[in-house]
């Protein structure tokens, strides 16, 4: 199974889309079929033995174009023709505008020369520069669809033809309407090109993403190459302020990386020897060498575009039902535009008024804005996503956030750092923090986690002689001529009762305890704990400002759970739960009509990823915990998680505004046109001003900052 990816031109409405769609799906060996309006692109999920040119010509035989993408800037290459026909339709339809309203060659000939270099000039403007209309809508009659080039073809070419006739023959009131083909040929020109502008700007996102690449890598021995040259295995030097090439691990140097660029973490790493690094993040200080370990689509980089893209393709439930309504749209308008004109001639008004009826219906019945209404605000949304680190899966996601009531947590690795820390020392009747820096310096020549922790209360740590490790009880060392002692019980020949009670107490919590004392006799307990992040307290009042109830679930001592979700300001504490609990506890929430959004790092909670209504992973965490989530945050803040949601919801209150003006303007603007109200110019303004409102509104989102 494979995805394949095509750009596909020559669609202007939902009605295309559902076609193309349609044709897609026919070909043997493919499984899904997805097509993006706003970006002109089709996602599909087919067997490995369906080639490109089997889908690209399952989209010709719908009636369009396709290729397979190039790069991002390929689709991009149409806009200076774009333009061109735009400023070429503009001068010769102000001309022709101009002529109707003046008439300074008029002759003694029974016509108006002005009228004739009128028709002249739309035909240029109506059928060479809008070719395409008439182009696409012929490719369309053969398939028997229709489209909005249909709707366009239609009322342009029959005003001409229509202006024309009555020129020639003297015919009718004499009213023309070589004006009005042109005018709306410009007007619908003007508003594909601004359609176009904004579907580029939404695509910001992806393009920055796909420019923070390094072209080149530099080998061990000074070769400069390509970076799609790298092999997995290769191995390169980063200098400092230049960017890593690709995914690897450090083999030799020290560094601060900076990956806000990648993931929005604001904070540079610390790396070194074994320690793995991303590409595209820039080495801030020192010379490293690194080994590639992914290169290509396999880079977190590539990945993340990839779920951007995907996420761009994926439609949301409402959208499917605008799609649905788009499709019959088109065929609706023809047949209104049809009976406004009998009824007009039925009712014994002029012809010239009947026609210019059916025209405005055709024109203003386009629905440029009810196909954009949704898939312009999904791509600026899920790119605004990923520039803050926050990579959200699209579609039913963002549907589903609105009714969101619970946020549950999973508590190690999401709301702590997975990272030990001495949290207290109880020393009864000793000096504690002479014995917290003893221990500390012992420590200092340990390689265990929480020996590490300990060592890290202290950077003037004393010199240590003697020192043993004893695997599983502790270490002892000589500090000043003393023996200090740094461990579990069986590491001392006695433990005071006060001690011991004290280390009872701590462990009672599900926190480690660790003993130190001078000699054979233990004086203090040492407690170590996972560290909470920095972020988790105000990520969870964030999350109560949005209206969500909180609940950690953990596998903790209930003491100790509760202390951390007490801290935190969590509702709702759920201790002692494995794996298969936290899903049955989210099964039960849900149980009882609760919306759930789950948020999890580990492998052991993808189980529960998979239960909540919406998965969120911790992009710090595993990939199966991506794979099962629905959003994916990039960077270690906790507070992103309350920004995905408030994005998801704008993003969706957006999306209904779209919608709701698309539909409020062409319930309000045909009924006005079918009864000669709105003229066929004021129409093909309305109709570009609708796409105008709906792309402008989408393009707010860009501004979204983080809360």
């Amino acid at each position: 199974m494979r995805r394949a990816a095509l750009i596909v031109e020559g669609m202007t409405c939902s009605a295309c889309v559902s076609r193309v769609e349609r044709s897609l799906a026919a070909v043997d060996g493919v499984v899904e079929a997805r097509v993006n309006y706003a970006s002109g692109r089709a996602s599909v999920a087919c067997d490995e033995a369906v080639a490109d040119a089997q889908l690209e010509a399952a989209v010709v035989s719908a009636g369009y174009s396709a290729r397979v993408p190039q790069g991002l800037d390929a689709e991009l290459a149409a806009q200076p023709v774009q333009l061109r026909r735009l400023i070429a339709s503009g001068v010769m339809g102000t001309v022709v505008l101009l002529l109707t309203m003046v008439d300074p060659f008029a002759f003694d000939l029974g016509f108006s020369a002005s009228d004739w270099l009128a028709a002249v000039l739309s035909a240029a403007v109506v059928f060479w520069l809008g070719w395409g209309f008439h182009r696409r809508a012929w490719v369309q009659l053969h398939h028997a669809t229709a489209t909005m080039d249909t709707l366009v073809s239609v009322g342009t070419a029959s005003s001409w033809i229509w202006s024309t006739v009555v020129l020639a023959a003297q015919i009718g009131d004499g009213h023309l309407y070589f004006e009005t083909g042109s005018v709306i040929v410009v007007l619908v020109l003007l508003g594909r090109h601004l359609e176009f502008r904004a579907r580029r700007r939404s695509g910001d996102a992806l393009r920055a993403m796909a420019e923070l690449v390094a072209p080149v890598a530099r080998l061990e021995d000074g070769t400069d190459v390509p970076v799609a040259t790298l092999e997995v295995g290769t191995r390169f030097v980063v200098r400092p302020g230049e960017k890593i090439a690709t995914d690897g691990v450090v083999v030799d140097g020290f560094s601060a990386v900076d990956i806000s660029l990648v993931t929005g973490e604001p904070v540079p790493v610390e790396v070194g020897p074994g320690d793995s690094v991303l590409g595209a993040s820039v080495n801030a200080n020192g010379s490293l060498v690194v080994q590639a370990t992914g290169v290509g689509a396999d880079t977190v980089l590539a990945r993340i575009m990839q779920l951007v893209e995907q996420a761009q393709t994926n439609r949301t439930r409402i959208q499917r039902l605008a799609d649905r309504l788009s499709a019959v749209f088109v065929p609706a308008a023809v047949v209104i535009a049809v009976a406004t004109l009998i009824g007009w001639l039925v009712a014994g008004q002029p012809s010239s008024e009947a026609f210019t009826a059916a025209v405005a219906v055709l024109i203003v019945a386009c629905p440029c804005a009810l196909g954009l209404a949704t898939p312009l605000a999904v791509m600026v949304g899920t790119g605004r996503g990923s520039q803050l680190g926050i990579i959200l899966k699209g579609g039913e996601m963002l549907e589903d956030t609105r009714q969101l009531d619970t946020v549950v947590f999973d508590k190690t690795g999401t709301v702590t750092e997975a990272r030990m820390e001495v949290v207290d020392i109880d020393a009864p009747g000793a000096d504690s923090d002479e014995l917290l820096a003893l221990a500390a310096s012992v420590e200092a020549r340990s390689e265990h986690p929480i020996g590490r922790a300990i060592a890290a209360v202290t950077d003037a740590g004393r010199k240590v002689t003697d020192f043993e490790n004893h695997p599983g009880s502790g270490a002892v060392g000589t500090v000043d001529g003393t023996e200090v002692r740094v461990g579990r019980r069986d590491l001392f020949d006695r433990v005071p009762e006060t001690v011991e009670l004290a280390a009872g107490e701590v462990e009672a919590m599900g926190r480690v305890a660790v003993l130190v004392g001078r000699g054979s006799a233990a004086e203090a307990v040492i407690t170590v704990d996972d560290r909470l992040r920095d972020s988790a307290p105000a990520a969870v009042a964030a999350l109560k400002s949005l209206g969500l109830d909180t609940v950690l679930l953990t596998g903790d001592h209930p003491r100790r759970a509760q202390a951390a979700g007490d801290e935190l300001g969590i509702d709702r504490v759920v201790p002692g739960v494995g794996p298969d609990g936290k899903a049955a506890e989210i099964a039960r929430l849900q149980a009882e009509g609760r919306r759930v959004a789950m948020v999890g790092d580990g492998i052991n909670d993808a189980p529960a990823l998979s239960q909540a209504d919406i998965g969120i992973a911790m992009g710090t965490g595993t990939d199966v915990a991506a794979e099962a989530a629905d959003l994916t945050i990039m960077t270690s803040d906790l507070g992103a998680v309350a920004d995905a949601i408030a994005l998801s919801r704008r993003t969706m209150n957006t999306i209904r505004g779209n919608l709701f003006w698309a539909f409020v303007y062409n319930t309000a603007a045909i009924p006005l046109a079918a009864a000669g109200i709105l003229e066929p110019i004021y129409a093909a303004a309305a109709m570009v001003a609708s796409s105008l409102f709906v792309v402008t509104n989408s393009l707010r989102l860009r501004r979204f900052n983080r809360r």
